[in-house]
């Protein structure tokens, strides 16, 4: 039996995709996988399981690509694990028995285990251990921040049901909201019916009531309406101009809390801007930045668009240094 020994294997595990790599120490990636979300609040344990065995199992084929061996045995030194949904403890005790249980069912030996949440690793792994903040809004939404004296702090993310104010899915929500409204006389009228109904296959206004509560209604297709809304205010429609403009001050109060609990206001630090939401909408993210620049005025504003895998492999590197120096 071959034995295979590789330093790291990172995962980001969001709510809209789930990517794993294994890497060597100089940042060069010897393979990748992919799979759809492993957010658990959202689709159970089990189905995050499977989202997670089918991204390390695409990974681990692709590192023996140019091997011809059928029995391997897999050893890493460090896998870190970024999760969506790790917000309480109860969370982690949960995440982290399902991932020592794919790590036994796909057999491989881990010598050093780091389960967090998706967002504090790529804040982390993206600062390089310098102030910054990381505001995320994807399907879900959550500001992070850490400042110069290693104190950190977060500020929404509190999932579908209760929060993720600002995110993708929350501007789908509002978007059906505005459709149902303006079908009864309540709202504005709005070119949104037009675009969010055959989108989803359906003809009529009620049919979107039924899909709503219905079989078919996922927060991960709610989420993708966003970028309907982003195109009917481009367009010029108002009720989907006024959606974008409360997303972006929602996310704008998540890393105001933030900043002001860290203590940063009048210290320079990075920000960096991550997800669909943030990352495609040049109207949310514009107003975001306007709010934020005009509260704190040494914000250095983080243009890269890097996968947030990368910052998930910066936190398992320098684990792996600090361990080389004890």
């Amino acid at each position: 039996m071959k034995r295979i020994h590789i330093p790291l294997l990172a995962v980001d595990g969001g709510g809209t995709k789930c990517l794993a790599v294994f890497a060597d120490t100089d940042k060069s990636i010897r393979g990748t996988g992919r799979a759809g979300s492993c957010n658990y609040q959202g689709i159970g344990v089990e189905s995050a399981a499977r989202e997670l065995i089918k991204a390390i199992g695409q990974a681990m084929d692709d590192t023996l690509r140019d091997h011809q061996e059928n029995h391997v045995q897999w050893d890493v030194e460090c896998a870190v694990f970024g999760l969506a949904g790790l917000d309480t403890e109860h969370d982690r005790r949960i995440l982290k028995q399902m991932v020592e249980g794919v790590l036994q069912q796909l057999q491989i030996r881990v010598r050093h285990l780091i389960v967090e949440n998706d967002g504090f690793a790529a804040l982390l792994g993206a600062t390089n251990g310098e102030a910054g903040i990381l505001v995320i809004a994807g399907t879900g939404s959550i500001a992070y921040g850490v400042n110069g004296q290693g104190v950190t702090a977060r500020a929404g993310g509190w999932g579908h049901r209760v929060g993720d104010e600002g995110s993708g899915f929350w501007i789908g929500k509002q978007a059906i909201t505005a459709v149902l409204k303006a079908a009864d006389g309540r709202g504005e009228a709005t070119s949104l019916s037009a675009l969010l109904l055959p989108y989803l296959g359906l003809s009529h206004v009620e049919d979107l009531f039924n899909w709503t509560y219905g079989d078919e209604y996922s927060v991960e297709k709610v989420g993708e309406l966003s970028r309907l809304v982003s195109q009917a205010a481009a367009y010029g429609d108002q009720a989907a101009a006024r959606i974008l403009e409360a997303a972006s001050e929602e996310l704008y109060h998540a890393a105001r809390a933030v900043i002001h609990a860290l203590e940063m206001t009048d210290k320079p630090f990075k920000m960096i801007l991550q997800g669909g939401v943030l990352q495609n909408d040049e109207r949310v993210r514009g107003m975001v930045l306007g709010k934020i620049r005009r509260i704190t005025p040494f914000v250095q504003i983080e243009t890269a668009k890097n996968d947030p895998i990368y910052g998930v492999i910066a936190k398992g590197l320098a684990f792996l240094q600090k361990q080389s120096k004890t």
